[in-house]
This record gives C-alpha cells, structure tokens and sequence, in this order.
C-alpha cells in the first residue's frame, strides 16, 4: 500500500484536535526502527528470496550475530568470512541497514569464558578493532555482546564487568568506525526485573554508548500479562525507571521482542501472533524513547511446531510467509511514516484508540483487546461516504472502502460512524490534517 495513494484519496479535511504540526515537526530526530532478528549471516549460499521478502515487508535493519567464535577460528589470527562481505552487499542492495552482535566468546581465550579478566578482555577488544576496522562505513549499528545478565542478573559485580567493556568496546568501534551506533545491554526480562538494566544506567554506561538494549518478553507469563497492552504498560514502567536513574531519556532499542506460534507452554497460534505483532508495534510507537524494535526473528529456525525455538519467524523455515509476515508488509509504511498523537479519550480496558498523523492524513488506529465489539467514532469535521480503512486481519486487501457509511447531522459539523473491532488493529482514515488547528478537541467514541 502507498501512502501517498491514501492521501491522494481524502480530499475532505478534519480537525487536528489541537495539535498543531507540521510535516518536518512530525519528523523524529532519530526515526523509528523497523528491525527483524536473523541468522542467515551464516548461511554461505543465503538465498536472494529471502532478502527480496526483507524489503517487500518494510524491514529497515537486520540484527545478526558476528560470533567472536568465526572471526578468531585460529588463535589471534583473525579473519572476516567471505560470505559475511556477500551478506552485507546483498542487504545494503536492498537499503536494509545490519546490527551486528559483538560477542559469545572464543576457545581459544578462557575457554571460551566471558571477558571478564584482563587477558581475554585484551583478547576481546582486539576481536571488536578488527571488525570495526574491516566493517567500517557498512554497519549500522554495533551491540555488545548478547544478554551478558542471563548467567546471573543479580551480580552487581557482573554488571560493573560489563559495564567496564562496554565502555572499552563503545570507544575501539568509535575510532574505527566513528559513523557507526553503539548500544549496550541486550537485558533480558529476568535482567530487568532482577534490575541490571538500572545497575548499567548507575554505572554511566550511557556515557559511552547510543542506547540500551532491551528483550522484553512475556510470551511466558501467563493469562492478563502476556499480552502487547501487558506488555507496553510495564514497558511503560521499565522507560520511566531508567530514565528517572539517568536524570535523561534514556534511548530505548528493543532488539528482541516477539511472540512464538508454536504448540506448546507459552505459544501462540499463528493468527494471534500476527495480531500481536501489529498490536505491540503501534504501542511501541507510543514511548518516544523507543528508538526501534526488532522481531526475533525472520525466519523459523526448524521445522518442529512444538518447538517453541523454532516458531519465533515471520517465516517458515522453507521462507513461506506466515500471517505475521503479510501484517507487517502491510503496517509497515504507517508505522516509518507516521507518528503517534494521544490515545483517544474514552478508551478502557477492552479496546484501544491511538491517533497517528503524519502532518497530511490523521489516522484512527483501533481493536478490541478480547471480544469483537461495534464503536462508534465520532470526527470534528465535515466526512462524507463510506468509511476508508486498513484491516490489518485481511493486510492483502489494503486500503478498502467499508460498508459503514459517516453520518453527519443537518450542521455537518460532527459525523459519526459505526465500526466492528476485533483483535486486529483496524487502521481508520480520519482525513486531511489541519496544522492550523488550535482548538483542544477529542474524538469521542461510544461502546455498546
């Protein structure tokens, strides 16, 4: 779908609501992230198809592993693999930016120990030169290492480690490849709840690096707390913290973050997980701090549907597309190209309203988070027709008209029409922005 085509479409203006913007106001400093998790970096022969699909479905960065293991395979003779230099001349083809993961470690230094004494930290920083050296001008973005927390997030003395060579890390890629983003931590939920994400923010590690990494999950959670309103409310909870830690906004990217649709504890079928992956993306929207969000991952690492490992992918493991594909393709250019407003006044615990604008076109972006229910939403300007919209469950269809017709009443100063919500978010045109617009109004929305 083309926005532009959407636009060209509404011809009738509405109301602002009292903001007032302008297309370079809606404009984000650092633009929003559309990533995905992969592993195809260590496919010698990735097939082309795989990076076609990666652009037909918005993806705008690739985050993959450039293990220590494959750099240094003989000790301290270090080398970048051929099919590394093909992968990344294949992405950059397709305007797709890499994240490369720093670390897991070498056998041939501690045994392949995590660099937390003085010999195999020396080790380590010669690996992460060398990359940044050989790399530099086609790598994005840098991580370090790979939820380091995970062997014990309680430690303080194992996050002052990390933060010792994050910093040590964070410089070396800035003299090699100053163009480059660092981020740090990579914590997981179990780190963040056991609070090495907060130890990381007193440390000063944001004094060496671009952003905090963060794998959020709750796909294992439980009924009430493993869903994306669940989960942007404790995310919520996470932004705050740590920004209030750093006495700063804290620059949040979530380079993991997905739900599973295997059979089995914590899984998912397909169809929810594609509503999901809509659901969290435009929530993830809402925190500005969020800087992006990577899907874990692209593509099914196995064939076994009761494998919860295996069913992370937008992908089948034979690059067939699931639900959870098509939704992104088709959510993709609102979420690069529009920017969150408010959530709607009158929203409650069983649907979800948010206004996106881009400075030309509002949009109505809702569903119900359990039962299908009928909302009547209200516009402050004059509408006429039938109502335009994306249905993110049929994300094929694109842009349709609805059978729901606005209704306007004699002053057609205010028109009402009926829409039916269920789990996947429906993307409701509300017409033209007005930036001129300064008086503070809300759309209404009534629920039966």
């Amino acid at each position: 779908m083309s926005i532009g085509h959407w636009t060209r479409r509404v011809a009738l203006p509405t109301v602002l609501y009292g903001v007032v913007f302008s297309a370079s106001a809606l404009e984000a400093e650092d633009p929003f992230i559309i990533g995905v998790c992969s592993h195809e970096l260590h496919l010698p022969a990735s097939r082309d198809t795989g990076f076609e699909l990666l652009r037909q479905a918005g993806i705008e960065s690739v985050r993959t592993d450039a293990h220590w293991a494959f750099v240094e395979r003989s000790r301290n003779k270090l080398a970048i693999e051929p099919h590394w230099n093909t992968y990344l001349a294949k992405t950059q083809a397709q305007g797709i930016d890499s994240l490369l993961i720093l670390g897991y470690g070498n056998i041939h230094h501690g045994d392949g120990e995590k660099p937390r004494s003085e010999p195999i930290r020396a080790a380590y920083n010669r690996y992460v030169a060398f990359v940044a050296q050989q790399l530099r001008g086609r790598v994005r973005h840098y991580e370090v290492w790979n939820e380091w927390d995970l062997e014990n997030p309680d430690d303080p003395e194992f996050s002052q480690d990390y933060a010792r060579l994050v910093a040590d890390a964070a410089g070396i890629i800035r003299q090699h490849d100053p163009d480059a983003k660092v981020l740090a931590g990579a914590v997981t939920s179990e780190g963040i709840k056991s609070g090495f994400a907060l130890r990381l923010i007193e440390a000063g590690v944001m004094q060496s690096v671009d952003g905090l990494s963060l794998h959020p999950y709750v796909h294992c959670y439980g009924r009430g707390r493993d869903t994306p309103e669940a989960w942007i409310k404790w995310l919520t909870e996470i932004d705050l913290d740590l920004s209030r830690a750093a006495n700063q906004p804290v620059p949040l990217y979530l380079t993991e973050m997905a739900w599973p649709s295997h059979k089995g504890a914590c899984g998912f079928d397909e169809t929810t997980q594609a509503a999901y992956l809509a659901r969290s993306y435009f929530l993830a929207k809402t925190l500005p701090n969020v800087r992006g969000y990577w899907w874990y991952d692209f593509r099914n690492d196995g064939a076994d549907l009761r494998e919860r490992e295996h069913n992370f992918g937008l992908l089948r493991q034979d690059y067939s597309p699931k639900l959870a594909y098509q939704v992104l393709k088709a959510i993709s250019p609102i979420i690069e190209q529009f920017q969150f407003l408010e959530r709607v006044a009158g929203s409650d615990e069983s649907t979800v309203q948010l206004r996106f604008d881009n400075g030309e076109e509002q949009l109505l972006i809702a569903w119900s988070t359990d039962k299908p229910r009928s909302v009547s939403i209200t516009s402050n300007g004059p509408k006429s027709g039938e109502v335009e919209l994306i249905d993110s469950a049929q994300p094929n269809r694109g842009r349709t008209a609805a059978a729901n017709q606005w209704q306007c009443p004699a002053d057609g100063k205010t028109c009402s029409a009926r829409i039916e919500l269920g789990e996947f978010p429906k993307i409701i045109s509300l017409g033209a922005s007005d930036p001129a617009a300064v008086a503070p109004e809300q759309t209404n929305l009534a629920f039966d």
